[in-house]
């Protein structure tokens, strides 16, 4: 359980637009740290296999899209999708995605996700070393609550959904917040 510890302290390559830039790619690398997602604010991170994979594309990421104004509600400042991808991939799964509100955090190496002993090997899927499915509510990069898929292990036969879905997520902070 990893409630109650210090999220890891990562930077993270991402590749951000800038007109200045200019050309067919107007993008430039900005580095980015855990304290720029996380210090200061509350707010949800939720990892999984792989950009543009049939769940994380048909409903966990849609889902939280749709669910982010609730979630504002519930006093989440941001939500954070973040997958052992490059930025590239990341950047590219947003746009295809039209994400609004939903921000995307590309751990190209896996660093994040190892420090945080959610990495596993999915070569049976020809992957290689990507992030099992979890999400937790980061509070000032604190982990408050923690929803970790069942089944944990590498190279697993099955993609578990449904804890760390943005449904039971709001029906945890929810209870939480009535108790």
């Amino acid at each position: 359980m990893l409630i109650g510890r210090k999220v890891p302290n990562v930077t993270f390559r991402t590749r951000v637009r800038d007109e200045s830039v200019g050309g067919p790619n107007p993008f430039r690398w900005q580095d980015m740290t855990s304290d720029d997602y996380f210090k200061g604010k509350r707010v949800i991170l939720f990892s999984l296999p792989g950009a543009f994979t049939p769940t994380c594309s048909t409903f966990q990421l849609p889902d939280f899209e749709k669910m982010y104004e609730e979630f504002k509600a519930e006093g989440i400042d941001e939500i954070y999708c973040m997958s052992v991808n490059d930025a590239f991939v990341m950047n590219a799964w947003a746009k295809g995605q039209n994400l609004q509100n939903v921000k995307v955090i590309p751990d190209g190496s896996g660093e994040f996700t190892r420090k945080m002993g959610m990495l596993v090997n999915k070569d049976n899927l020809g992957f290689g070393m990507r992030s099992w499915r979890y999400a937790a509510i980061i509070n000032d990069g604190i982990v408050e609550q923690w929803f970790e898929e069942e089944g944990y292990s590498d190279n697993c036969e099955s993609d578990p959904y449904g804890v760390s879905s943005p449904q039971n997520i709001m029906e945890k902070l929810k209870e939480k917040k009535a108790a």
